[in-house]
């Protein structure tokens, strides 16, 4: 029984990449073995174990046969006498195909250390093209690594534009693309995602929405320089159903629909709604009277929550042709206007209707006086 680190944390060992998690294979080991030796079982089915103290998954050398459709239509072996290069070939990409002992002793029999210095993203074998969900992990890889000078290899792309001619993209679930979009959006180049999949010809059957903003330089431009994944999202999105600097209720209801396809998260989605319905108020916010100012601020419920404006402003700085003035006018208006105390207008003897008025009232009062360059 011999245990080795593979995948991701072997290749972003030789790149000095940070690593977040590490998964092992396990050669010359059954499950019963593995079972006496305390390991806790994924599942049933699939030869994949928990480690006692540690909590890293370890898992069985295996081979795999295409078997249906999709990323989940195989069938596995797993045995004792399954070797670690059978196992390392079933792997998507050669630099993702290397394994290292204890020792530290590397084994590389794809070539997986010469793509890296070649900064070559190319696919192991032939067999590459039966799963389709490694076109959505090349291109995320690409997300991850173009910054560094890497590129997918034209063979590999092949490949990809293979899968994305047949049917097998359309057996993905909506949860398992989200997945890996969601993690492309939060890498360093988040716009070559968009750029593999549209070359791959796997935008329009993936994210058909998306191809406007796919071939729109500056937006491609903004999301690689926002930094945080749902603003990006939403900057795409804005993109992708918003015209100019109106929308309209079909456009909102296309977002939402876009949204609700993809498995998008209440906080994706929130995000994109409040950027493409009030980025051109936030842009404009200088320009802004009193009572526009404070109806932006009622629709986005900044006073009962204000922890997202943050992120409001980071896409706004993003696309807005000006300087932003509302990243530090607006959170100075908020902190006053949340000072606004009702118990003392309560002992001057408003209550009511009577009270809500006197509070709009001195809300008013504020945002004209920063208008005027008179606040306090």
């Amino acid at each position: 029984m011999q245990t080795f680190l593979v995948g991701g944390a072997v290749r972003d060992t030789l790149l000095g990449y940070p690593i977040y998690d590490r998964d092992w294979v396990v050669v010359g080991a059954s499950p019963d073995k593995m079972l006496e030796l305390g390991f806790r079982p994924v599942g049933k089915d699939f030869p994949v174990f928990i480690h006692p103290d540690s909590g890293e998954e370890y898992a069985l050398a295996r081979t795999e046969r295409k078997s249906g459709k999709g990323y989940t239509g195989f069938q596995y072996h797993a045995s004792p006498d399954v070797t670690l290069e059978q196992d390392l070939i079933r792997r998507d990409l050669t630099i993702n195909a290397m394994a290292m002992d204890d020792q530290g002793k590397i084994t590389d029999p794809y070539q997986g250390q010469a793509d890296l210095n070649a900064k070559v993203l190319r696919h192991v074998s032939p067999a590459f093209s039966e799963d389709p969900l490694r076109v959505l992990r090349v291109a995320r890889f690409l997300a991850r690594y173009a910054s560094m000078g890497f590129s997918i290899a034209p063979e590999t792309m092949t490949l990809m534009q293979t899968l994305a001619a047949g049917d097998e993209l359309e057996h993905l679930t909506a949860e398992r693309v989200w997945q890996e979009f969601q993690r492309a959006l939060g890498e360093t180049s988040p716009e070559a995602f968009l750029i593999a999949l549209q070359e791959s010809n796997a935008l329009e059957a993936l994210f058909p929405e998306l191809t406007t903003a796919a071939n729109h330089l500056p937006t491609l431009t903004a999301i690689r320089q926002a930094s945080d994944a749902k603003v990006r999202f939403a900057i795409l999105l804005r993109t992708a159903f918003i015209k100019g600097a109106s929308h309209t209720e079909l456009s909102i209801q296309k977002i939402k629909t876009f949204c609700d396809i993809h498995r998008t998260p209440n906080a994706y989605r929130d995000l994109a709604l409040q950027l493409c319905t009030q980025s051109d108020r936030l842009c404009r916010f200088s320009q802004l009277d009193a009572t526009e100012r404070l109806t932006l601020i009622s629709e986005l419920g900044l006073l009962r929550r204000s922890e997202h404006l943050p992120l409001l402003l980071q896409g706004c700085e993003q696309i807005c042709d000006e300087e932003l003035t509302a990243k530090k006018q607006l959170p100075e208006l908020l902190e006053l206007l949340q000072q606004i105390n009702p118990q003392q207008l309560m002992k001057q003897g408003f209550k009511g209707k009577a009270l809500g008025d006197a509070i709009t009232q001195a809300q008013w009062n504020i945002c004209q006086q920063q208008i005027e360059g008179t606040l306090e």
